[in-house]
Parts: structure tokens; sequence; C-alpha cells
């Protein structure tokens, strides 16, 4: 003989289990628009160098070179092209590979502060050498966030290291803003690069670019897309990055502030 639950029971887990079920479809959702947007991104980035490999390489083939000299300039061009899709492509790969398991994740508590030291070591010289002041914030040794020191490492690398190679003037700084109450921590990250560097949407962590828009020409990627990389291997470790501020040509500030939050470890 069983024991029937109480009505008020069922009804309360019922509710609870649809709760999770509504959440679950909602991120699911979220996930799948994330990913349409990357892959329309990515798209685009990898169009770029490859039709400016298939140009220079028919300039080539077609003895369009006035002399031997033109003809190293292109190769080199073309060369230049190929690095910038390895580049693309690299990146690609190590989000892919983490978001679906190939490279795992090891969640755990990890100081702050030695992560930022760490930072601060692999780009000081980089600073120093461009004389661009870089401050990052010594935060409280006691302060522990729940993720994976390498990829948090990465994260943070490149939201410092990305202004400094796209400065001539102005300074990187690093903040610190723990939020007990929401249990996050939230590390700032401003700078002053040119309005120019942000030649895309303003939602750049939502939009693909419009078709038209010309490549910055470098082996670096996009504004958009190293953000997007960054924003997904946050999600992953329970993170967010959110853009605060962004110049516009219209502005006599040319702040950019970006906004990286990660679980926070709580007694």
């Amino acid at each position: 003989m069983t024991v029937s639950q109480d009505p008020n029971q069922e009804i309360s887990a019922l509710k609870e289990e649809l709760l999770r079920t509504q959440l679950a479809y909602r991120m699911a959702t979220e996930m799948c628009q994330f990913k349409a947007g990357f892959l329309a991104r990515v798209s685009h980035e990898l169009r770029s160098p490859i039709n400016s490999l298939i140009g220079l390489q028919q300039l080539i083939l077609s003895d369009l070179c006035e002399d031997p000299a033109e003809e190293r300039e292109f190769v080199a061009q073309a060369n230049a092209s190929a690095l910038r899709m390895v580049a693309l492509l690299d990146a690609i790969l190590n989000v892919a590979r983490t978001e679906y398991g190939t490279n795992r994740l090891n969640i755990e508590p990890v100081q702050l502060a030695r992560v930022l030291a760490d930072v601060g070591e692999l780009t000081r010289l980089q600073a120093a050498d461009r004389n661009l002041p870089l401050n990052i914030e010594k935060p409280d040794p006691e302060i522990y966030v729940l993720a994976d020191s390498h990829w948090l490492k990465q994260v943070l690398l490149n939201l410092v290291d990305t202004p400094l190679k796209l400065m001539r003037e102005g300074s990187v700084c690093v903040s610190i803003h723990p939020d007990p109450s929401a249990g996050y921590v939230h590390i700032q990250v401003e700078d002053q690069r040119p309005s120019s560097a942000w030649s895309e949407p303003i939602d750049l962590l939502q939009s693909a670019p419009k078709t038209d828009e010309q490549p910055n020409g470098n082996s670096i990627l996009s504004p958009g897309l190293n953000l997007l990389v960054n924003q997904t291997l946050l999600e992953l470790m329970k993170g967010r990055l959110e853009l605060l501020a962004v110049p516009s040509p219209n502005q006599e500030s040319n702040l950019t502030r970006i906004q990286c939050s990660i679980p926070l470890v709580t007694q």
C-alpha cells in the first residue's frame, strides 16, 4: 500500500519543475540566438582574408606583376591573409573545444589577485614599450572566484592586450568591484582606444556585421569577434561580459569600458 503525497506538495513540486523547464528553455533559446550571430560573424571575418588571398594569387598567376619585387610584395600580403585566417580558426576552435567538452574546464576557487598579477606581468612590457600607462588594481587577497584559472587569465589578458595594440596614447586601467549581494566580482577595463577601432555596430555582443564593412587589414581579430570569444568563455564559467561605454566619432571622450563579471566564492 502506497501513501499518497499531500496535494499541496505535489503542486509545489510541479511548479518548481515547470520553472526549471522554462528556465532551461530560455537559456537554450538565448544560446541558439548567440550561436547564430557568432556563426554569421565568423563567416564574414573568414570571407575577407580568403577573398584577399584568392585575389593576390590570381594577380601572380596571371603574370600581372610589374617586377619580381612587386610579386614578392603580393606573396607577402597573401601570407598575411593566410595567417589571419589561421588566427581566426585557432580562436574559434579553442572556444568550440571548450564548449563541447574536448577542452574541459576546471572550475575551482581561484585567487583573483594571483590571476591579475600574472596578467600584469604579461602586459607591462608591451605597455612600457608603447609608453602607455597601465594600472591594474590589486584586489584583496581574500577574494576568490569560481573559474578556470587558465581561461580566466586568457580572457583578462585579451581585454588588456587588445587596447594596448590599438592605442597610441592614453592609458589602460583595471579596477575591481566585489558585489557579495549579487554573488559576483565585477572587473572593469577602461581604455582610450580610438573610436575607429569600433568599426562595427554598437551591439557588438549580439549583431552580425554588415556585409559592406571593410576589413581592418591586420592579423588580429576584430573587436566584436574578440568580445564574442571572450563572452563565450565567460558564459561557460557562469560569468558574463558587458560593454558599459564605447566611444563614437561625435563624442569628445574616447573612453571604452568593458566589464567582466565572475562568480564570487562566498564563505
